[in-house]
């Protein structure tokens, strides 16, 4: 059974899910009176896709709604008009969304999958990654889209019924392999070892192209919204990106047609016709590898043994050109080296103390699986402490800093 709306036989249809990790039957006390149907098909007869319901499951988590305060490259207190994992993963949602319907994909897969795919970053950005990898280093290590994973299956502890949010296969497929395929099984993280052995995820095969497809519009909207971000904290100016691939051209074109606009109009302009400029590649390109594969199903997709969802070979260089020039500019500019280093204090101070002194967790965090959390061997317990860092916002962590080591009153 297939959709009944006018998608592509290679896209991701709901009523085909594989199905989810747990068996739901819809609707009880409709089902005791006309006989309850259970997994993908149940989901669509009751009004939504699975992959509708996936989202709508992604939108309303408790680690959805922390990612308002979780850093993209700046912490909180820069400015409120800088981008957050929360409008992050909104950008790259709408971007995908609309990309999927120009390639006759689904596209309530596509925006599932690009709202999860920031739900394990910690605070303060890859600065608080990089700083709870280095204090896990000798307890299996830590790994944010392992940590998505967690969160999605394990960690979201909301339904009377099963743990995590349940999600559609084809969702935690495109979650599990946003970086691509995993070949070297050696490297397979613990949480994702474990799901695979649950539901087979086919860890060694591509994604479906509506997976592939969001997370090219992940690069899609940091490489074209961190312009936006950079140049209103003035990290750098116009001066130095007059000569970058597709953007160098974009401030001629912009300049030809409307002469000198303010800054903010300016910025704006750029950023909207990059992501277009961006968004028509990788349409055209996908749209040559999709007709040159003839695929019959979303497996096609899967077997075809590359990536199907591409930007042209010219257009990846000018990306990772681009890519390069942020790095430098951006992303290791002395403004937010500082405050990455504030955060790679905040996140080490608060991990060695919880792994010492566990009666200063909260409650909640102080028992695991009914046990004292501080009888737990060393692994047991450093894994719960960074799933707990892990899902701070920055201003939590800060104020949490401040309470166990500013002198002073200890804050509510």
């Amino acid at each position: 059974m297939r959709e009944t709306r006018d998608l592509a036989a290679y896209a991701s249809h709901g009523p085909q899910s594989r199905g989810r990790e747990h068996d739901e039957k819809r609707d009880r006390s409709a089902g005791a009176k006309s006989g309850a149907k259970s997994g993908a098909l149940a989901d669509t007869l009751a009004g939504r896709t699975p992959f509708q319901r996936d989202r709508d499951r992604i939108l309303h988590s408790g680690a959805f709604r922390r990612l308002k305060h979780k850093t993209q490259v700046f912490v909180y207190h820069e400015g409120d008009y800088f981008r957050t994992r929360m409008t992050h993963s909104i950008e790259v949602a709408q971007i995908a969304r609309s990309m999927a319907r120009a390639l006759r994909l689904n596209d309530d897969l596509a925006e599932a999958v690009a709202l999860a795919h920031d739900l394990g970053h910690t605070p303060f950005g890859h600065a608080g990654e990089d700083a709870l990898q280095a204090a896990m280093i000798d307890f299996g290590g830590f790994d944010h889209n392992e940590q998505t994973v967690r969160v999605v299956t394990a960690l979201e502890q909301r339904y009377a019924a099963f743990d995590g949010l349940n999600l559609t296969w084809e969702t935690l497929e495109g979650v599990v392999k946003h970086n691509g395929p995993i070949t070297d099984r050696a490297t397979v993280r613990p949480a994702i070892a474990a799901l695979d052995a649950s539901m087979r995820l086919d860890l060694g095969t591509h994604c479906s192209a509506e997976a592939q497809l969001a997370n090219l519009s992940d690069d899609i909207a940091y490489l074209s919204h961190d312009f936006d971000d950079a140049l209103r904290a003035e990290l750098f100016g116009f001066d130095m990106i007059a000569d970058l691939p597709q953007v160098g051209p974009i401030l001629v074109a912009i300049e030809a047609a409307h002469g000198q606009l303010s800054p903010g109009r300016r910025t704006h302009e750029l950023v909207r016709r990059l992501i277009s400029v961006f968004v028509s590649d990788l349409l055209a390109q996908s749209s040559a590898n999709l007709e040159r594969l003839h695929a019959g199903s979303a497996d096609d997709i899967r077997g075809a043994g590359e990536a199907v969802i591409a930007f042209s070979p010219e257009m990846a260089g000018d990306l990772e050109t681009i890519r390069d020039f942020l790095f430098t500019n951006m992303w290791r500019h002395y403004k937010v080296n500082r405050m990455t280093s504030k955060a790679r204090r905040v996140v080490t101070e608060l991990f060695d103390l919880f792994m010492s002194e566990t009666n200063t967790l909260p409650s909640e965090w102080q028992l695991h699986d009914g046990q004292a959390i501080g009888v737990l061997d060393e692994m047991s317990r450093a894994r719960v402490i960074a799933d707990y860092i892990a899902s701070m916002t920055d201003r939590y962590a800060m104020l949490e800093y401040q309470r166990l080591f500013e002198p002073g009153p200890i804050l509510r």
